[in-house]
């Protein structure tokens, strides 16, 4: 079965009734990012087509769009961020993390809003809550901003000059401190010192990352390449959940427990992957590699061990639970990190 997909030969070590699970026709979702990221078929595979066309007609994705109110927006459109996690900036990524397509009129709705409501005019940056025009200066942030900047581009706004904004605002504010200086000051920094203070909020740098890795290569100027390099090698200093001056103590004891999905937190297991994305590959990284392998059941399946299901519009998966996201996740990054050609166990 596996050679008949067409599978990389790394790849062709998943055992068939994990990929049989992952390619189930009621996940379209899953189906769809499974025959993309672990199987390799291209756009114009059929059944990947079939799939990718499936997401939006699919739960949990139909209802959260149903949900939706006119205006693009999920409950009041003010609380667009502080309506956590069932309000417009939370629904969005969650449709964009569960594969919706913005071939629904929805989708681009939506993405107007946080672009006219949440964008910050002045700067590019993202913020809490709307001014007078766009985004409130005060409340622009990073993980927002990083997250913001990922649904876009996914969903195909990479030209849209804010949105290029939007990236240079990063390359110009984003800070890489490790709390060996003082800390910054001037706007944005400021107002948040728990993102931007003498130790720099890790969640900002992920989702930054995150957003980077997907403008194409080569798209990518200096200055975003420069911007990747300094985030990369702030979380790889930090061997991603590590303390970064004393290596035997972890940082982020609850980034080894791995969800989906992460809203503006993260874990061990998205950072991997985001670095993966990005193209590295470091023996830093081998912490991370091998607590991915050690969760792994013997069915050779993850379980969800996060969740925001109470304050989602609609639960994701069931916690505690074998997790189709979490376990395709987890062999997407041990399909493609060097000597992790035993992704079967």
């Amino acid at each position: 079965m596996l050679e008949r997909l067409g599978m990389s030969e790394r790849a062709m070590d998943i055992d068939a009734a994990t990929l049989d699970w992952l390619l189930e026709p009621d996940d379209p979702g899953v189906r769809a990012a499974t025959l993309r990221s672990l199987i390799g078929r291209p756009a114009t595979d059929p059944e990947r087509i079939a799939a990718e066309a499936a997401i939006n007609r699919s739960e949990p994705v139909k209802t959260i769009l149903d949900l939706q109110e006119k205006g693009g927006h999920w409950g009041a459109p003010k609380s667009f961020y502080t309506g956590k996690y069932s309000s417009t900036v939370w629904t969005l990524l969650v449709l964009a993390e569960l594969g919706a397509t913005p071939d629904d009129q929805r989708i681009r709705a939506a993405c107007a809003f946080i672009l006219e409501n949440a964008w910050h005019p002045a700067s590019g940056g993202f913020a809490q809550r709307g001014g007078t025009n766009g985004g409130q200066a005060s409340t622009v942030i990073p993980c927002l901003s990083g997250n913001m900047l990922w649904v876009l581009i996914r969903y195909g706004y990479l030209d849209d000059p804010r949105v290029q904004a939007a990236i240079a605002w990063f390359c110009r504010y984003q800070r890489f401190d490790d709390g060996d200086g003082p800390a910054p000051t001037g706007w944005p920094y400021d107002n948040w010192e728990i993102c931007w203070g003498r130790h720099t909020c890790h969640m900002g740098v992920v989702k930054m990352l995150k957003a980077f890795s997907e403008i194409p290569g080569n798209r990518r100027s200096p200055q975003v390449l420069e911007t990747i390099a300094r985030g990369a090698e702030f979380m790889l200093i930090h061997h991603i959940f590590k303390r970064s001056h004393d290596l035997q103590r972890v940082s982020k004891p609850g980034w080894r427990k791995f969800g989906f999905p992460l809203m503006y937190q993260t874990d061990a297991l998205e950072i991997l992957n985001v670095l993966l994305d990005l193209g590295y590959s470091d023996p830093r990284m081998s912490e991370t590699v091998d607590l991915v392998r050690a969760k792994r059941r013997q069915d050779g399946r993850w379980r969800l061990e996060n969740s925001y299901n109470p304050s989602l519009l609609v639960p994701i998966e069931t916690r505690g639970a074998p997790s189709k996201w979490v376990t395709l996740n987890a062999l997407r990054a041990l399909t493609r990190y060097p000597n992790s050609a035993d992704a079967a166990a």
